[in-house]
């Protein structure tokens, strides 16, 4: 199971969790940098949009188009 942890980084670069955790040892960690210049809530919503587009009711509306 994937867990996402929200983190930050401080002054001396070290990242520094929003709330504490724990890991067993030899656990795997991921690590994803989020840029600064605003554009990450288009993409941590983009899952929650894609539920509303991949409906059928969806699917039908746009039929008419050509895929890409």
């Amino acid at each position: 199971m994937f867990r996402t942890i929200e983190a930050e980084v401080d002054e001396k670069g070290q990242i520094r969790p929003k709330e504490p955790f724990t890991l067993p040892p030899g656990s795997r960690v991921l690590i994803t940098v989020l840029e600064s210049d605003g554009s990450e809530p288009a993409l941590l919503s983009e899952a929650a949009l894609a539920a509303d587009w991949e409906r059928p009711e969806e699917e039908a509306a746009w039929s008419h188009l050509p895929r890409v």
